[in-house]
């Protein structure tokens, strides 16, 4: 293969022969994705012995490809200044530590001032990239890691490493009542039958699975690690809830505050006032997407979840963020 004005030559080989031009091309050049790669054909960026040709015609060996990319911008969003807490970046991805209270996507309500907004502030060459080069989302309320792709061939590769399951998401997260061990939710999800801005598992939905384990029990609440092998909207949290155990400050998921009886008042005055669901992406690990390097990422406890910790400990001090997967 040879690179010609920042175009692509190259020619097919006897493997290929018979198959569709658009598979071809995702083969010959996986750095992009075969939905971008559609397009190119479409535009007549991708030709075939000097001809444009539909995606489905078959090729021969011998033939001629000539690939030249185009970058167009995919996101609308205005770039906005804004602080960012970087934990690592280079020329292919990013891993941000967001806080609790910022919006990851633009959307109803919110246009401006979310993530989005302060990455293409940051780095402006996302906007060529799917979601700004976002892989997978965190609410809101929910602080810690998120995974960034800088670089078309990064995004392409991450994106299916995503599905793949090769990349390890850990939380830390507080939830209702004691859980006498560790365990998994296995259950599909999907929208709420009545309450369409809310998951809940249903028959039907897509398959889910939650994996947790125990760090330390209190009198009526656990704090927990959890890990996730499928990457739904809200899993943890509806997954939790559906197991009767829902996060502490979770709104949505939670139903009614839950003062244990028997609690001190500042205990109670702690629990009143945590406003979020008690969740934190604490750890994220995966291969580089170009080096192939092992990377390895920690965001540690956030105040309010310590100070949450420490109440619930009454007196009993421990190094909550010292705590791993057992």
């Amino acid at each position: 293969m040879t690179t010609t004005n920042q175009a692509y030559k190259a020619v097919i080989a006897e493997q290929h022969d018979g198959q569709r031009f658009d598979q071809v091309l995702a083969e010959m050049f996986p750095d992009y994705s075969r939905s971008r790669l559609q397009g190119w054909i479409k535009k007549g960026r991708a030709l075939l012995d000097g001809a444009e040709v539909q995606p489905r015609v078959r090729v021969k060996t011998g033939q001629t490809v000539l690939l030249s990319p185009e970058l167009e911008a995919v996101s609308d969003s205005a770039a906005e200044a804004m602080p960012l807490t970087i934990v690592f970046e280079d020329a292919d991805l990013i891993v941000i530590n967001k806080p609790a209270g910022l919006v990851v996507h633009p959307g109803a309500g919110n246009s401006a001032g979310t993530l989005m907004n302060g990455l293409l502030h940051h780095a402006p060459e996302l906007e060529t990239l799917p979601r700004a080069g976002i892989l997978h989302r965190l609410d809101k309320d929910t602080s810690g890691l998120l995974l960034v792709a800088r670089s078309v061939a990064a995004h392409t590769r991450l994106v299916r490493a995503l599905e793949q399951r090769e990349i390890r998401r850990e939380y830390r997260a507080v939830c209702n009542d004691r859980l006498t061990a560790g365990g998994t939710v296995d259950a599909p999800i999907g929208r709420h039958r009545t309450h369409r801005t809310r998951m809940a598992v249903v028959d039907g939905g897509r398959p889910a699975i939650t994996h947790y384990r125990v760090l330390a029990r209190f009198a009526a609440h656990t704090f927990i690690a959890v890990r996730l092998e499928t990457g739904r909207t809200h899993q943890i949290r509806a997954h939790l809830a559906h197991s009767q155990h829902p996060l502490v400050g979770d709104q949505t998921y939670g139903g009614r505050l839950r003062i244990p009886r028997g609690s001190s008042e500042a205990l109670a005055e702690v629990l009143r006032a945590f406003k979020r669901q008690a969740l934190h992406a604490s750890d994220l690990g995966f291969e580089h997407p170009v080096s192939g390097e092992d990377m390895q990422f920690h965001a540690p406890l956030p105040q309010d979840m310590l100070d949450l910790l420490d109440a619930l400990a009454e007196g009993n001090r421990a190094d909550f963020e010292a705590m791993r997967w057992p």
